[in-house]
């Protein structure tokens, strides 16, 4: 298992190194459309669609995309685009994880075909946007999801233990405490101040999204730092229980190791359009 991870991990990295340092923001963009559609294609079989509407659910994933690409959506400001679907996020996260994973399924299929697609293409988007606006953001949000998920897993394990009796969300996620929310909020605001600095010493010319917040004010930049840590908790326990309602252990095999790539990129759903809509306000 190990050596798969280790296999997989390699092969994505020299996929996507690439296209992310890549001058011209059509390589990445072009990638993530690709993961979108697979990532559109697990969430319709997580949803109890058969193989062909799940195909064609990844499908449209890719169609919307490339619509919006098209229409020349990347390089446009939305602010307004953005505080909507980050209120969304905020809400609608609260609201499925507070009804449990018995109620996911009592929703119809096609409603929840239709959440899985829209946040999907809203997502590349998203990453889209922040590749156009430089390297250094897109970065910066990526690195904040890979933080506070390290920071979680080892807190975690050090503070909340098998025993430890402050569970997250023990129905949804067995394996999640409260101690590694805390470890993961506490390394994304390091992570946050620290790169804030290097960009003021380095005099980046693009700036990270710490950077770009932080200009307003320093506690600005805390405060966003632990609610951008905070939803991507939410965006991993809603895939998880997805998941768990659908009983399945991954949301596929396409990435042998890892799962699929919803289970990758499960914590940048929400964290990506909340990154637009802090830049963008």
């Amino acid at each position: 298992m190990l050596k798969q991870r280790i296999i997989t991990a390699l092969v994505l990295l020299l996929l996507l190194l690439p296209a992310l340092f890549y001058s011209e923001p059509w390589p990445f963009c072009l990638l993530a459309l690709l993961f979108i559609g697979a990532a559109g294609w697990e969430w319709a079989r997580a949803n109890g669609w058969n193989q062909t509407v799940a195909l064609a659910a990844g499908g449209l994933c890719c169609a919307v995309c490339g619509l919006m690409w098209w229409q020349g959506w990347l390089m446009q400001s939305m602010p307004r685009l953005w505080l909507m679907v980050g209120g969304a996020w905020v809400l609608g996260g609260a609201l499925i994880l507070r009804a449990g994973v018995a109620a996911w399924a009592t929703h119809s299929r096609y409603l929840r075909l239709f959440l899985g697609v829209a946040a999907l293409s809203l997502t590349w988007l998203a990453v889209g946007q922040a590749k156009v606006i430089g390297t250094n953001f897109l970065l910066s949000v990526l690195a904040l999801v890979w933080t506070a998920d390290i920071a979680a897993y080892f807190a975690g394990r050090t503070w909340g233990g098998r025993w430890s009796r402050s569970k997250l969300a023990a129905s949804i996620s067995p394996g999640k405490s409260w101690e590694g929310v805390w470890g993961g909020m506490a390394g994304v605001l390091l992570l946050a101040l620290v790169w804030r600095a290097t960009d003021l010493v380095t005099g980046a010319t693009v700036p990270s999204l710490y950077t770009h917040v932080g200009e307003k004010s320093l506690w600005l930049l805390m405060v966003a730092a632990i609610f951008m840590a905070a939803m991507s908790v939410v965006g991993d326990l809603v895939e998880s229980l997805v998941k768990r309602s659908a009983g399945i252990k991954d949301s596929s095999g396409l990435l042998p190791g890892h799962g699929g790539v919803l289970d990758r990129v499960d914590a940048l759903l929400p964290t990506l359009p909340l990154a637009m809509m802090l830049y963008s306000l």
